[in-house]
């Protein structure tokens, strides 16, 4: 048995969950602690985060420390997310923080923490899978933005976010110097234009029936039994919309009593009820779910599938693939060709598994690249590595983190051009192991690209075998494959000396 506290530094709360995580009984919330802490206005509006922001935070933050020593706390978690991420000066912030308190945070990417919020959803199990039988969004509502991910038959098709958080709003309308009664038409005004392109690009003719909703203000009715007796139960949007008409109806004083919530957050609440009234509108809802999760489920479930101790029912590595499948699919990337390097840059990554030292994540990050290989040739033919670098860095994949994204993006920029040789490391914040990753990742993919230089997918079958410093690819074939063993020595080159392993065209044709 473990004592494990995650920790959530969001933009208008710190929140920290106390749960005891063990193999026999699974995992168990034993206690929630949160104080309202407003760091997100100031840092949207400014890019600083004030002194007496901080000194709040570190004082809030010496409370958890006393709270998870009596709890006798084995491992802690800390996350920041938008606010802290948008704070200029970031890394000082995080210093100060550290050395008064003695709790390190990370700073979660927009796509790491969405897909922590993801992954708690998914951990509901039955519920979720058979949520997301017909088509459905999840619709994560953030202090800083908002994020809207599809599901299309069980499989995450498309995620997109968009600067529209309850925050960030409610500082816009702050200087407007206008009454709430005009803040629907306001938001509405806002959100239209970002909501009509998504649509647009996602949508087209996408059926969606269902929506979950993952934020701090409607997800807190919920599980105080305002839409159901039963918490966490699918709800029809009609029910929805009539209940929430309330909040637009009577005055924050009486909905503060109404709803048992603090008078500072129902203004977040109808926010939120307003952009999520407006992302229903442009689909076709019947039901919705708010499962009340929070980020701190998230991180928690991820702990303990770190540690072996929860197995998820969902596949969240194929969501990964069929998100980098989707976006090669939008820049006509070609589908066929993808698949053939993927299968044929895997065989020779696990044939190298004792000389190259990666892990199966990078094995993933590997299936990433090969599908996305040409998705730059939508903007130009020419500029191929580099425009493709562009789009990967410019495009979200839900479930990477920043850097995980960046050696992708370089994998298949220097399949293309020539490997620049610690330039990756002055131009960007990667530091030596993600450099070697990307070395060695893209001596694979090179080689891979070279045995299908002609874009003809010629081989039926290809098997590798390492022996000594040889590694020798055997390809059934009856094809004329001079251009490939042309093509193949300049590519073989590097994978050589990136790996001291010589690679080696073997020809076996079928009679």
């Amino acid at each position: 048995m473990k004592t494990f506290a995650a920790i959530d530094v969001g933009s208008f709360e710190l929140s920290m969950k106390i749960f005891e995580i063990s193999s026999k009984s699974g995992m168990r919330e034993i206690d929630h602690i949160s104080h309202r802490i407003d760091l997100g206005t100031e840092t949207y509006a400014t890019g600083k985060m004030a002194r007496e922001r901080v000194d709040e935070l570190c004082r809030y933050l010496n409370e958890y420390t006393k709270i998870m020593k009596s709890y006798r706390v084995s491992e802690y978690r800390a996350y920041g997310t938008s606010a802290i991420r948008e704070t200029e000066n970031t890394s000082i912030i995080l210093d100060q923080i550290q050395q008064r308190t003695g709790i390190k945070i990370g700073v979660l990417s927009n796509s790491e923490q969405r897909f922590l919020g993801y992954k708690a959803i998914a951990f509901k199990g039955e519920d979720f899978n058979k949520f997301i039988e017909k088509g459905t969004a999840i619709v994560d509502i953030g202090g800083g933005s908002i994020q809207i991910s599809l599901f299309d038959n069980d499989k995450l098709m498309a995620t997109q976010n968009m600067r529209l958080g309850v925050l960030r709003l409610r500082e816009i309308l702050s200087h407007l110097d206008v009454g709430t009664a005009q803040y629907e038409a306001l938001i509405t005004e806002m959100a239209n234009s970002q909501l009509s392109v998504f649509k647009k690009l996602y949508l087209k003719d996408k059926q969606i029936n269902n929506v979950i909703i993952v934020d701090d203000y409607i997800n807190a009715l919920v599980q105080k039994r305002f839409f159901s007796e039963k918490v966490g139960e699918p709800i029809e949007v009609k029910s929805f919309h009539k209940l929430l008409k309330l909040v637009g109806e009577k005055t924050p004083q009486e909905l503060t009593k109404i709803f048992d919530m603090p008078q500072e957050s129902i203004e977040l609440l109808y926010i939120s009820y307003v952009l999520l009234k407006k992302v229903i509108g442009v689909m076709d809802v019947e039901m919705l779910w708010a499962p009340g999760v929070t980020l701190c489920d998230g991180i928690a479930y991820e702990y303990a599938q770190d540690h072996k101790v929860i197995l998820p029912e969902h596949d969240f590595e194929q969501d990964i693939l069929a998100c980098a499948q989707n976006i090669s699919k939008r820049y006509m990337g070609s589908r066929k060709r993808g698949e053939t390097l993927e299968k044929i840059a895997l065989t020779i990554f696990d044939s190298m598994k004792k000389v190259h030292g990666l892990g199966q994540r990078d094995r993933l990050l590997l299936r990433l690249a090969a599908l996305l290989h040409d998705c730059g040739k939508y903007i130009s033919m020419v500029n191929l590595g580099e425009c493709s670098y562009s789009i990967i860095m410019a495009t979200e994949i839900i479930g990477l983190s920043h850097i995980e994204r960046e050696i992708v993006a370089n994998v298949v920029k220097f399949n293309h051009e020539e490997f620049e040789y610690y330039e990756v490391l002055r131009t960007s914040i990667l530091d030596q192991e993600a450099y070697l990753k990307i070395a060695k990742l893209t001596a694979i993919l090179r080689v891979a690209n070279g045995l299908d230089r002609s874009h003809k997918q010629k081989f039926k079958d290809v098997k590798t075998i390492l022996k000594d410093d040889v590694l020798t690819i055997t390809v059934d074939t009856n094809e004329d494959i001079t251009l490939e063993k042309g093509m193949f020595s300049h590519r073989a080159e590097f994978f050589e000396e990136v790996y001291s392993v010589k690679p080696v065209i073997k020809q076996r044709r079928n009679l």
